[in-house]
This record gives C-alpha cells, sequence and structure tokens, in this order.
C-alpha cells in the first residue's frame, strides 16, 4: 500500500475550503456536518487508513463509509485531495453532468457505499467486518454517524450484532455537534449519557475533542488494539472553521447566501477571492 506524508492541519484546512467552496457554487449541499467531520476525515485519509488511490479496489484495504452521506462535501474534498479523482471534479458537485452527487454515490472512486438514508451504515459496516474475518484478510471498517442519525432504531441493532460477532477491527466514529436538520439534538431527541449507553451495549467506548488530531489519532491506535469493537465519540463543532456557520442549525443544509459571506468564509480558511 501507498504510503503518503503530509501536514494534517493543511490538508484540513484545503479540505474547508473545498467543502465550502463547492456548496457556495452549486448554492446547495450541507456545509455544517461536513465542516465539522473534516479533521477525522483528514487523520484517517492521510494518516492512519490503509488504502491506495491507484489500487482503489485492493481487496486487503481498509473502509470507510460515510453513514451520514449528506456530508458528501467532506468525503469528496477528501477522495480528491487524497488522489482518487481530480480535484477539478469538485467544481461539479450537484450538477447534472456531474458524478459527483448530493449524498455519496458508489460510483465515484474510493466511495465504498452509497448512503443517505440514516442508520444505515453501521449495518453494513458490521458485514464487511464480519467479510474481513470470513475472507482471511486483517482490514479496518470505519463508520462516521451524526448524532442525530442515532436516533435510528437500525443503529442500535447494528451495535448489538457487533459486539455479538466480537467485531475489533469495526470502528465507529459519532460525530457529536449537537445539530441535526431541524435544530439541536438536545431539543429534538437527547442522546443523554451515549457513552454510557453504548457501553452498555458492549462496545469499547472512546470520548474525545473531534478536532485534536492527536486525539483522533490516539483513539484509532487504541481501537486496534481493542479486544471489542470501538465506539469513538468525537465532540465537535457544527460548521467548524467559519464564524457564522458554527453552532448554527441553519447552515446545516445551506450554502453561504451571498458573495460577501463566502468571501468571508474564505478568508476564514485562509484564502482570498
Amino acid at each position: 500500500m501507498e504510503t503518503y506524508q503530509v501536514d494534517l492541519s493543511e490538508i484540513a484546512l484545503r479540505i474547508r475550503r473545498e467543502i465550502v467552496r463547492m456548496v457556495y457554487n452549486a448554492q446547495s449541499g450541507h456545509p455544517g456536518g461536513s465542516l465539522s467531520v473534516a479533521d477525522i476525515l483528514t487523520v484517517l485519509y492521510f494518516k492512519e487508513m490503509n488504502i491506495d488511490p491507484k489500487n482503489p479496489n485492493d481487496p486487503k484495504r481498509d473502509r470507510l463509509i460515510l453513514s451520514k452521506g449528506h456530508a458528501s462535501p467532506a468525503l469528496y474534498a477528501t477522495l480528491a485531495l487524497r488522489g482518487f479523482f481530480p480535484v477539478s471534479d469538485l467544481a461539479g458537485f450537484r450538477k447534472i453532468d456531474s458524478h459527483l452527487e448530493g449524498h455519496v454515490s458508489r460510483e465515484i472512486p474510493g466511495v465504498e457505499v452509497s448512503t443517505g438514508s440514516l442508520g444505515q451504515g453501521l449495518g453494513v459496516g458490521v458485514g464487511m467486518a464480519l467479510a474481513s474475518r470470513l475472507n482471511g484478510f486483517n482490514y479496518h471498517v470505519y463508520v462516521i454517524l451524526g448524532d442525530g442519525e442515532m436516533e435510528e432504531g437500525n443503529v442500535w441493532e447494528s451495535l448489538m450484532a457487533g459486539y455479538k460477532y466480537k467485531l475489533n477491527n469495526l470502528v465507529a466514529i459519532l460525530d457529536r455537534n449537537g445539530i441535526q436538520l431541524d435544530g439541536y439534538t438536545r431539543d429534538i431527541m437527547p442522546l443523554h449519557d451515549i457513552h454510557a449507553m453504548v457501553e452498555s451495549f458492549g462496545w469499547n467506548v472512546i470520548e474525545i475533542d473531534g478536532h485534536s488530531f492527536s486525539e483522533i489519532e490516539d483513539a484509532i491506535e487504541k481501537s486496534k488494539r481493542s479486544e471489542r469493537p470501538t465506539f469513538i465519540i468525537a465532540n465537535t463543532v457544527k460548521g467548524k472553521g467559519v464564524d457564522f456557520m458554527e453552532n448554527n442549525p441553519k447552515y446545516h443544509g445551506s450554502p453561504p447566501e451571498s458573495e460577501d459571506l463566502y468571501r468571508r468564509a474564505m478568508r476564514q480558511l485562509g484564502e482570498e477571492i
């Protein structure tokens, strides 16, 4: 597999710029939850995962499932910068003649599963982790979930299955930014003590700052030494890096609505427009 060295903070900043550029140009998309997960994707794709863009279908590769498929701008930007397809393709996001659909699609190089209907990704991850064992491979499966998605019953069924089959090559990462489509998760359906809840299902639970590269890396390394599946609660900020988007439910699914706001966002992310 290919080795890759990069400054994580710089690549995360580039991912965030591409996220904002994509949703602004399309005047459509989900910037908030894409920005909140950028640091996690950076660590996975540029530090931890065993992958090779030149051989994206290697049967021994690690797999990532973006179960919160509406955060497609984050994954598309990550895959493009990692070399799975040209960065110039990002300009076609959500356009009729582009392969970059609003929710992630399996047709795109580097995307393992088409997602968008929430609650399904972890179940697919359970299946992939089982397949690794049955096929005699040793790859890891990472599943990124949204905290609004934790309201789906399928997630909890999958947690039970992951523990039953002792899938220690399965890692679920909860992007806990506290906001979903209709507002704050605490008002819509509180998660209460999610750490204790998931732990009671038999999983190894680790809670981290989802914007700390060192904490993300450490949690991933600990998951590799666990005899149980691992659930990482990554506390994040919705809209991270753009002041008017941070912790603002409006930008769950809305682009910057003016050129001035777009320029302001890009300036904060290190690029003058």
